[in-house]
């Protein structure tokens, strides 16, 4: 492990190490609680945007004319591009400035939306999601360094990345109500076009509000490096989605796999030799962090995956209205939530953090397993919402400790890199996971169609049959997954609890999707 890894403080902020400059309340800008406010709103947008599209995508695959193989790259178009940039999006804002990124990506991420709206083909509305994500990327990264820069006060710092975290856990559930709403009273399209106005507010109250902070002296982009790790990203997510129409042994789909493996090893290849690598390898060398990114990414292939399928079940299964589907995943994230802040974080301080992850991995596998047993006339209140609260608080039980463990003790030149790698690793399994379990629940539905269909007056029972049939296998997937994420948890991330009295800073807010 690098000496330049780890510092004597062991539990520093996830984006920036806290330096104690002097500087008290009384000298602070007055408007800086406005300006988290700001900040937060932007925060809001990008997070919400990751779950308002689901509540959509039935109406938008029906209007478009997506095929169920092709539905997941609305969801996968944004999650990768915001993914696989944001190593690079930290960058720019080093090179060009905290608040110009941060104006810059708020414009580009509305006139991405704006696109989206008006989406005529469904490669259209893709390439709007992807230029979203890639805003996005450049957007985050300078969000959380405006917020870091704006509140130097170590007493107010607290505060405000409570505020900033609260607002940034409850975009999913905000996500949800609000894409259920806008589906439902006026069009899937609306979805796209509410960023519009909200990024119009952001952007003259950061203009009016916030302050910048000088560039990164010898700052330079890893232009090489974004593309070798992206382009390895996009080639084994396409490799995923191909394998649904075409077959896992098809010459193409091995060659995506192939191409991005040799992408991703050149990537790792090149960060060894780059001037300023995008991602600086002694970061993912030390133990406990490389377990923590492996832990995130798996976990979250899981939860990616059955917001999708779950989505369709309600509404196109169980024939819920847009809007009730949306009330129907609150209790999911009030589960996290309630796992992440008043379990998770409450314990760490007393525990292993592995003690709180290897349960809740096993606690979201269990409600995962229990989904497997859903068929066309299932309960949502005795076999759906038990489901989705050991889901939540499992996960809840997950991130808290994850982000904590995975940016404690890192040096100050290495704090803004770690915190992104964390959110890439949520952000890529993200896309993989949805690409494979939609495979995966596609094939299984049509091979249990094919099987099943003698009698052509049973298509419509039939069929619904098969499509909770695919849902289940890939869900049972799934939860080989989120297991598999305990035991990663479990063995690797052998931290120990913070010593009791020691100097402890709040983590970086994880977004949840």
């Amino acid at each position: 492990m690098s000496p330049d890894a780890i510092r004597p403080e062991p539990w520093s902020s996830g984006e920036v190490t806290v330096t104690r400059t002097g500087e008290s309340a009384r000298d602070a800008d007055p408007r800086r609680w406005w300006g988290l406010v700001i900040i937060a709103l932007a925060q809001l947008m990008v997070v919400l945007d990751a779950t308002i599209v689901n509540i959509a995508l039935p109406s938008a695959q029906a209007d478009l004319g997506m095929t169920d193989g092709n539905r997941q790259w609305v969801i996968t178009a944004y999650t990768l591009a915001f993914g696989g940039l944001l190593l690079l999006g930290g960058r720019i804002a080093d090179l060009v400035g905290r608040k110009r990124t941060f104006v810059i990506g708020l414009i580009g991420f509305a006139a991405a939306s704006a696109l989206g709206g008006a989406a005529t083909t469904a490669g259209m509305l893709f390439g709007a999601r992807a230029l979203q994500g890639a805003f996005a990327a450049v957007l985050a990264p300078s969000a959380l360094s405006l917020l870091t820069t704006t509140f130097t006060d170590p007493k107010e710092r607290g505060k405000a990345f409570g505020i900033y975290g609260a607002l940034a856990g409850s975009g999913s559930a905000i996500g949800f109500i609000v894409g259920g709403l806008l589906t439902e009273y006026l069009d899937w399209r609306w979805c796209l076009y509410v960023n519009v106005p909200i990024a119009v507010i952001a952007v003259f109250g950061a203009l009016a509000l916030l302050h910048d902070s000088p560039v990164q002296a010898g700052a330079r982009l890893d232009v090489p490096g974004a593309l070798l790790g992206c382009g390895g990203l996009v080639a084994i997510v396409y490799g995923f989605a191909e394998a649904e129409p075409r077959g896992w042994t098809d010459p193409l789909v091995l060659a995506l796999f192939a191409g991005g493996v040799a992408l991703l090893v050149t990537f790792v290849w090149w960060q060894t030799r780059a001037p300023m690598p995008l991602l600086p390898l002694h970061i993912i060398k030390e133990r406990n962090r490389a377990g923590c990114f492996l832990t995130m990414a798996l976990a979250v292939i899981g939860m990616f995956g059955l917001f999708l399928f779950m989505t369709y079940y309600l509404q196109v299964i169980l024939e819920y209205s847009p809007v009730l589907t949306g009330l129907a995943f609150l209790p999911l994230t009030a589960a996290i939530i309630i796992g992440s802040t008043q379990i998770a974080a409450r314990l760490l301080n007393h525990v292993a953090p592995r003690v709180l992850m290897g349960p809740g991995a096993l606690l979201a596998t269990i409600g995962m397993v229990l989904l497997t047993r859903l068929t066309v006339h299932s309960s949502y209140a005795s076999e759906i919402l038990p489901a989705l609260i050991l889901m939540g608080l499992g996960m809840g039980l997950i991130f808290m400790p994850v982000f904590a463990t995975a940016t404690a003790g890192v040096a100050p030149q290495d704090s803004g890199v770690t915190s992104a790698t964390v959110n890439t690793s949520q952000q890529v399994g993200g896309s993989i996971g949805t690409a494979l379990l939609n495979t995966i629940a596609t094939t299984s539905s049509a091979a249990y169609i094919t099987a099943h269909l003698t009698d052509p007056a049973q298509r419509e029972l039939v069929t619904k049959a098969g499509i909770v049939h695919g849902y289940t296998v890939a869900i049972w997937w799934a939860a080989g997954i989120m297991l598999l994420a305990g035991l990663v948890a479990t063995l690797m991330v052998t931290a120990k609890a913070p010593r009791h009295g020691a100097p402890h800073q709040t983590p970086a807010p994880e977004p949840v999707a």
